[in-house]
């Protein structure tokens, strides 16, 4: 009997063992590199195996067969008998099978939907090994239904976004090279039909042969169908980190499958990703992409709030780094553009490549993302940073605005500061209530002209003023009064309300602080001067020498915090802000140098939440402080009074013997004894008084000095011991007769 040109494919192949998935022609699995050979598509090739031999058929036709006979023979039944009176043929089930792989149920091989799976009918008449081949070939159906019931629905989803689409895409792409295969099977099941391949002959379609023929279909409809599962309820950055998850595999098949996918899905992302770091624009209305912007953002907040990332739509094949570059490079653009109100071309800043135009573009850039891609962001993030900063810099003059906080918000600016507390002090003694900011601002005004300060740039100049703060019963001015610096534009990014609220709070403090100093400073000028006033009344020694000795305690504390608040946490910290701020490569680097620098300084000058008990130990010893100013000048008044009335008793005394008269009668002598007799007696209550006054200020001393003892911050527990270095405290409170080691070693234990 003549063969039939299916047939003489290979006669091996058809009446021979089946071969393996590895030995089919043109399906081994291939190493890596291989490049587009490794995806080439099994319907073509199995197009070719199967019509590349059919000249044969006309031979084996003219040899021994007439076409009538093969038009009037009656063929044997190929389907089944729905009645179930006969045995299930091979052909039967593999034309059924043809029509599952497309989804579609077959006379014998339905879907059920119990078991969720394509299997032939219970009372089908089919033998074990057939009923599980055909289970087999089934799944592929059950697969192709489960991709394509996915793209159907995402398909028409315009709310999926373009990440989404582009799947939906490849998955078709992926689902037409599967339809190209089930089309050469049907057309050679139709061309045996035709041609009579069944009188007598074994058909080239069996279910061994299309077991190894869907081999590798199967594999990647597993794959897509495993994509669709991990993909489920992802879009845009998201959904492409599900896919590039599946690229890590060892198989270099389901790698290129995946990886080509992946180049697809990537390629709206890349293209967001390349136009905002070119041109900082943002269309993404599906909210795909990993950078966010909040149109109710005003322009003052640009930089902090108008630009976010949504960390799960980063991509996995992007870096947090690079990620966070790529943020920067596109907000530095638009704030250049919006804020600073700089229209050079992003051409001009950066040197623009070729971006990632199409899906290729995008495959080729995945072979190389630690080079290629990395120096593509990290040479526009450097440019377009340092394009920023020296605008800042040179036609905002930010570090000068920075350097003019230092000087004349935390005081930095000696003589000035100190010229005009001297100034102000006339006014400052009066009720808050009383005061008037235009007086306070041209007094302001008159100490910058007379010190260096007026040598300051005028735009500098004009942005320092003064401010008033909300007066409480009983305020003078030295509790409302502060200077202020007024900020906008772009230098509003760094110096924000949140800064400035923090650097009011600073001023305030060391504001308060250097007005002990300059009380002490009078105090002890009174010292000197009335020392020699006074050297007539011995018996008011005693007091002018607890007097003394008391503000010596004050005036070495005070010096001892002063000396700690601008060495130790002004200058190192302003130090180490400023060297940070010279090697910053981004704004955001400047913001959170300056943010540590304050924070710094808010919690070292004991202005933080957990300071708040020491805050109030140092505000009782600077409330004694003005307690000793009031005191002494009121025993110096009284000792003045007195001195001038003994004065102005002798001067009478002496002019009176000088006209040839008594110099005083017994009456004027007497009522004089008895005026000294009663100052004299009020001395005693000087002293008493003075000495309440010393016993609640190095009870409060002591007190401060226990609480920097515990605390946590090594520079306080140093301060103590700096605050009592002859140990004169530490031999009234047994709580401070602890050696600076162990004070550590409590501290880090509480």
């Amino acid at each position: 009997m003549g063969s039939s040109g299916i047939s003489s494919i290979s006669m091996y192949a058809l009446n021979g063992p089946t071969p393996t998935p590895q030995s089919v022609p043109g399906q081994s699995h291939q190493a890596p590199g291989v490049g587009d050979c490794l995806r080439q598509q099994l319907g073509s090739r199995l197009a070719w195996a199967l019509t590349g031999n059919q000249p044969s058929l006309q031979t084996t036709t003219s040899k021994g067969i007439p076409n009538t006979v093969s038009r009037n023979v009656t063929r044997p039944r190929r389907d089944w008998d729905a009645g179930g009176t006969s045995e299930v043929t091979e052909a039967a089930l593999v034309r059924d099978i043809l029509y599952v792989f497309q989804g579609i149920d077959g006379k014998i091989i339905k879907m059920n939907n119990t078991e969720n799976c394509y299997k032939a009918e219970g009372k089908a008449n089919l033998n074990k090994s057939l009923r599980d081949t055909t289970a087999r070939l089934a799944e592929l159906g059950w697969l192709h239904n489960k991709i394509r019931k996915y793209t159907d629905q995402r398909s028409l989803d315009r709310s999926f976004g373009l990440v989404g689409q582009s799947f939906c895409a490849a998955l078709h792409q992926e689902l037409k090279e599967y339809y190209r295969l089930l089309s050469v099977l049907h057309s050679q099941l139709q061309l045996e039909d035709d041609q009579g391949v069944n009188l007598g002959l074994e058909s080239s379609l069996t279910l061994r042969r299309l077991l190894v023929w869907t081999y590798d279909p199967k594999i990647r409809l597993k794959t897509l169908a495993a994509l669709v599962d991990h993909c489920q309820g992802r879009k845009g950055g998201e959904l492409a980190s599900a896919v590039h998850a599946y690229t890590k595999t060892g198989d270099p098949y389901m790698r290129s499958l995946v990886q080509h996918i992946l180049s697809l899905v990537s390629h709206p992302v890349l293209s967001f990703l390349y136009r905002w770091i070119y041109d900082g624009e943002l269309e993404d209305t599906y909210h795909e992409f990993f950078v966010a912007s909040d149109p109710t953002v005003k322009t003052d907040r640009l930089w902090h709030d108008k630009y976010t990332l949504r960390k799960s739509m980063i991509p996995s094949f992007i870096t947090m780094d690079q990620s966070r570059k790529v943020l920067l490079i596109g907000k530095s653009i638009n704030f250049l553009h919006q804020v600073c109100h700089d229209q050079t071309p992003t051409t001009k800043m950066i040197a623009v490549t070729k971006s990632a135009e199409s899906p290729q573009d995008a495959a080729d850039l995945f072979t190389d993302l630690e080079n290629a891609f990395q120096g593509k962001i990290d040479a526009a993030y450097f440019e377009t940073s340092k394009y920023l900063l020296d605008v800042l810099n040179k036609k905002y003059s930010l570090l000068d605005h920075m350097q003019a906080m230092r000087r004349y918000l935390l005081l930095g600016q000696g003589d000035f500061i100190r010229h005009l507390m001297d100034l102000l002090k006339p006014e400052l003694v009066r009720p808050a209530t009383t005061l008037y900011q235009h007086n306070l601002t041209g007094i302001l005004e008159t100490a910058v002209r007379a010190t260096n300060a007026q040598f300051d740039s005028p735009e500098i100049l004009k942005r320092l003023d003064v401010r008033l703060l909300e007066v409480s019963p009983g305020d003078t001015g030295w509790d409302v009064f502060s200077l202020d610096y007024h900020v906008d534009g772009p230098i509003a990014t760094v110096f924000t309300r949140e800064c400035m609220s923090h650097y009011l709070r600073v001023f305030n403090f060391l504001w308060r602080a250097k007005r002990m100093e300059y009380i002490l400073t009078d105090i002890r000028k009174g010292h000197m001067c009335n020392a020699k006033l006074l050297r007539n009344m011995p018996e008011f020694s005693g007091v002018l020498h607890h007097c003394h000795i008391l503000a010596s305690e004050m005036v070495h504390f005070i010096h001892q915090m002063q000396y700690y608040i601008t060495f130790e946490v002004l200058e190192c910290s302003w130090d180490e802000l400023w060297n940070k701020v010279q090697q910053a490569q981004d704004l955001d680097h400047i913001i959170a140098a300056h943010e540590v620098f304050l924070d710094t300084i808010i919690s070292r000058c004991l202005l933080d939440t957990d300071s708040r008990a020491l805050l109030n130990q140092l505000r009782a010893v600077f409330d004694q402080i003005i307690e000793l100013q009031n005191t002494q000048d009121a025993i110096y008044r009284a000792a003045l009074e007195e001195l001038q009335r003994r004065l102005q008793f002798e001067e009478k005394k002496k002019q009176r013997e000088a006209e040839g008269q008594w110099g005083v009668t017994a009456a004027e002598e007497e009522e004089e004894n008895k005026r000294i007799q009663e100052f004299q007696e009020s001395i005693p209550k000087m002293c008493s008084q003075l000495r309440i006054l010393t016993h609640f200020y190095q009870g409060i001393v002591q007190q401060f000095l226990v609480l920097l003892m515990t605390s946590s911050d090594e520079s306080l527990r140093f301060l103590s011991f700096r605050l009592d270095f002859n140990e004169h405290y530490k031999a009234r409170e047994p709580r401070l007769r602890v050696s600076l080691g162990t004070r550590g070693r409590r501290s880090s234990h509480t």
